[in-house]
Order: structure tokens, then sequence, then C-alpha cells
């Protein structure tokens, strides 16, 4: 290979007919690199300083996935406002989450702090991690107030979830998966579903789901392709999903690592057909948070340019961000 290389070189020098010509050649690969180098720089501040103008405020910033979300936004160059939403008992704490002092206000006198927050940032997105139980009321406030938003958090009443948005007609990208990689995957089944409707029927199917302790809802990613899989002609219920939250189960029989016992996901689905003679299986295992926060700070950029566009539609998902295909 050495020697290949040494003939193309020499091959490459001879044919423009003098050294002269050759050191102008490399001067005018020197200067043109240089000016690519220089338009990748000037790209990047210009990106960057773009993201920059787009304010963030993340709500539920003292969970892990509040806090991914964070660390996300300041490799992106997002701004993240020190500005939150958290629980009571965290009312009026100021934290330090990368860096960043955020206040944390509770449930007392939250639609006036948002208010003045939007005030003073009127690019403002916020980006919902809180708990399933607050879902329908934080949208419902961050619509009351006008705010763009991200809900990241599953649960909920989702058909409320939907209609509130609809009648405020605010912008949001509404998605129980973040993760990028893993909406493809259901985009994939989706698709499947529509185009070959009852093509696994009479098939048996085990769903097992197991996450870190603290999720205490079942997995909307399962839901959702639980319901490809109805469409596909298996009969199942989302109740006979196998729920695992207990660390022991999820070393030994899952086989979870250890260091991802507080964050991770890992769904297999398993179809067997009557005869018991073919059997299909489906698996994603998705180690710590970084996924899901890398596509979030993807649905605030997305969505920006939606609200600054005046976009006639105004709920997204994230299949929507991915059709866009402007993701870092």
């Amino acid at each position: 290979m050495a020697s290949l290389l040494k003939v193309n070189l020499q091959l490459g020098f001879f044919s423009g007919g003098s050294h002269r010509n050759q050191r102008s050649r490399s001067r005018s690969s020197v200067i043109s690199m240089s000016s690519s180098v220089s338009t990748t720089q000037n790209l990047y501040k210009t990106t960057l300083s773009q993201n920059l103008s787009i304010p963030i405020m993340v709500n539920g910033c003292t969970g892990k996935m509040g806090m991914a979300v964070i660390k996300a936004a300041d490799s992106a160059g997002v701004n993240v406002v020190p500005v939150s939403f958290g629980s009571a008992e965290e009312s009026g704490q100021t934290l330090q989450v990368h860096g960043k002092d955020i206040v944390v206000h509770g449930p007392a006198d939250r639609e006036n702090v948002l208010a003045s927050v939007f005030n003073e940032h009127p690019n403002l997105i916020v980006v919902d991690y809180t708990v399933p139980s607050a879902v329908n009321d934080n949208a419902e406030l961050y619509c009351k107030v006008g705010v763009p938003f991200v809900m990241g958090t599953t649960g909920g009443d989702r058909d409320l979830l939907y209609k509130t948005v609809e009648d405020f007609k605010v912008y949001a990208v509404i998605s129980p998966q973040m993760g990028k990689q893993v909406v493809a995957f259901l985009a994939a089944m989706e698709i499947m579903a529509e185009q070959f409707p009852g093509a696994f029927s009479g098939y048996s199917l085990q769903v097992m789901e197991s996450h870190q302790a603290s999720k205490m809802d079942t997995s909307g990613t399962a839901k959702s392709v639980i319901s490809c899989f109805q469409k596909l002609g298996v009969s199942f219920d989302v109740d006979q999903i196998q729920m695992i939250r207990d660390p022991r189960p999820q070393l030994e029989m899952v086989g979870v690592p250890e260091e991802y016992l507080s964050g991770h996901a890992f769904h297999m689905y398993h179809l067997t057909s009557p005869d018991q003679t073919v059997s299909f299986e489906f698996q994603h295992n998705v180690c710590g948070r970084s996924i899901y926060a890398e596509g979030t700070i993807d649905a605030v950029l997305f969505l920006a340019k939606k609200v600054q566009s005046k976009a006639d539609k105004r709920i997204y998902n994230m299949i929507d961000v991915l059709r866009e295909g402007n993701m870092r």
C-alpha cells in the first residue's frame, strides 16, 4: 500500500508539468482548506448564536431526566433560564445544575411566575419532565399563559392533554418517547401495522419492560408498540405487560448493567405462532438518559422554528421532528 501511495503521489506531481504549478496548486489547496474550516467555524458560531436566542425553562430540573436535559441544552448552546417548577418541598431552593443556579418554585403562584418569565423571554419554550400526576395541570398552565412546550413526561390523561392544547391553540411537541432512534423504530412499526393489518393474527404476545424503580407508570413506548401489534392482529391487553422495577431481577434476569439500574429502559416483545413453530422477537435496550435528553433538545429547536414561522399545525410529536431532518 505504501508503494502504491508513492506511485500515486508521483503521478499527481508529474501531471502538472512543473514544480511551480505544483507549488501553486498546493497553495490553492491550503487556501481552499482554510476557507472550508473558516466556513465551518462561522456556521457553528451562527448555529450557537441562534440556539442561545432560544430560552428554555426545564420543569422537574431536580429529577435525573431534567438534569440530563439541562446538560444537553448546555452542550447545544441553548439558554436555560434560572427558574423551574418543582414540588412544595423544593419550593424556594436554589439548585446548581451543571454549573447553573436555578430557583425552584412550588405549586403556589405558578401562573404569575411563568407569566413573568415569559414576558422577560418572549421566545420561551418550556420542557416538562415532572411526574405523571402533574401532566394535565401543567399543560393547562402552559396553555393559559400561552407558552409553547415540549411534554416529555408520560402518563396523565392523554386525551385531555391533547384537547387542552387544541382548545388553546398553543404550539407543543408531545411524545411519550423522546429517543430519536426508538421513535424511528416506532414509526417503522406503525408503517407495518398500517400496510399489513392482520399479518400476525393468531399469534400470542409476551411483553416485558424494565425501568428504574422511580418510574411509576407503564412505559408509553410499550403501549405504542402494543397498539401496533393489535392492528397486526394480535390479541393483547396493556394489563398483561410484565413490568419490572425490582433491581434484583433486573440484574439477574433482564441483564441490566448495575451502573444503569437507576436509569434504563429495556423492552422485549416476543411473538409466537399458534402451533409454536415460529417466533419473532423485537428488543431495544437503552442505558442512561442521554438519548432522551438529546432528542428533547432537537424537539425544542424544531418547535422554535414552527413558532417562528407561525405554522398552521400546532401539535407535533417526535416523528414530526424526525421527518424534519434537521437533527444535530
